[in-house]
């Protein structure tokens, strides 16, 4: 089907930003010669404002709520830096909420929109049960996900390609020699989880490695259950490198590895997923799979603009490519 106008196509073709379109559309204070030129465009594209779009305009609480797991989460605070400016500068309060991944208290955030606290919701799910999928296509205000959902749900979607990410991060190690490779991962009934992993499982085939049960622990996205599993998989089995499902993780392995006195990269090298702002500050510095934490939330507060804008749009999806950051830990050139 074809994609018709968005504030994106209006904001390339009227030379101004997707946040000044979204003021325009909106009826927010804007200099009459972006409202001259954003019109011009969106005449032009033949943009014909969604009419249950204008019939909420009059109730707008000019707020986008953002629900995330763990407000702690560098991850998740890289998204909401990246977020903030693209929603204020078109005229919306971000407001955020930390759901401790709980998944009824992400359904109430969900149904609790009919309750115009927020004129949409971005929410960023580690599980995406059926639950969430009906709460999606019922939900009474626009909803974006930062997470993989299944083809076909109702939600514009930004999503990070983690297997691509895991496959760089071994084929890196692999050029260094290591062909033990470990991987600490987190719960795997989670998005990220079961992504990684199939990551993983994936770069090991391709590599021609054997994919070797015991070198393979679960346990959860916070440093001190990466330090655990850690512990766990080190009891057992002794890899020359050990891949992390997120930085969290990888410093929790740094911190047990640096106890045994094991030398890092010299008998292990270390990667995290991620790339926070933890990654270059760790000793020795993190190389991690980038995936675009703050490419994701920008991405999402667009398509929320989007979406406020013209709610009778086709869904989108959206993927970050992820990219390998190099540092001390891999001891490989950058």
């Amino acid at each position: 089907m074809r994609q018709g106008p968005t504030i994106t196509t209006i904001a390339e073709r009227a030379g101004v930003s997707i946040a000044s379109v979204s003021r325009v559309l909106n009826g927010l204070p804007t200099s009459e010669a972006t409202v001259r030129r954003v019109t011009i465009a969106a005449e032009e594209l033949g943009y014909v404002p969604n009419s249950v779009a204008r019939s909420l305009k009059s109730s707008r609480t000019n707020q986008v709520a953002f629900a995330m797991a763990d407000i702690g989460n560098p991850t998740y605070v890289a998204m909401v830096r990246a977020m903030q400016p693209v929603l204020k500068d078109a005229g919306f309060r971000l407001i955020l909420h930390s759901t401790d991944a709980d998944i009824d208290d992400e359904l109430d955030v969900l149904r609790r929109l009919g309750e115009r606290y927020a004129d949409g919701l971005i929410i960023s799910p580690l599980r995406v049960t059926e639950r969430h999928l009906a709460a999606f296509a019922e939900a009474r205000a626009p909803v974006v996900v930062i997470g993989s959902v299944p083809a076909g749900t109702p939600v514009d979607n930004v999503r990070a390609d983690s297997r691509t990410g895991l496959r760089l991060a071994l084929d890196h190690l692999y050029a260094l020699g290591r062909r033990r490779i470990g991987f600490i991962n987190g719960p795997l009934d989670t998005v990220p989880g079961a992504a990684r992993a199939r990551g993983y499982a994936d770069a090991l085939s391709a590599l021609g490695l054997p994919n070797d049960p015991s070198l393979v622990e679960i346990g959860d996205f916070y440093r001190e259950e990466g330090a655990a599993a850690t512990r766990r998989l080190l009891a057992r089995t002794l890899p020359d490198a050990l891949m992390c499902a997120n930085d969290l993780i990888a410093l929790g392995a740094l911190d047990v590895l640096r106890a045994e006195g094991l030398k890092v990269p010299d008998d292990m090298a270390v990667v995290g997923t991620d790339d926070t702002d933890l990654a270059p500050v760790a000793w020795p510095p993190l190389t991690s799979v980038a995936l675009g934490s703050a490419e994701r939330g920008r991405r999402a507060a667009e398509l929320m603009l989007d979406r406020l804008a013209d709610g009778g749009a086709e869904p989108r999806v959206v993927t970050v490519e992820p990219r390998l950051v190099v540092r001390g830990s891999t001891g490989g050139n950058p």
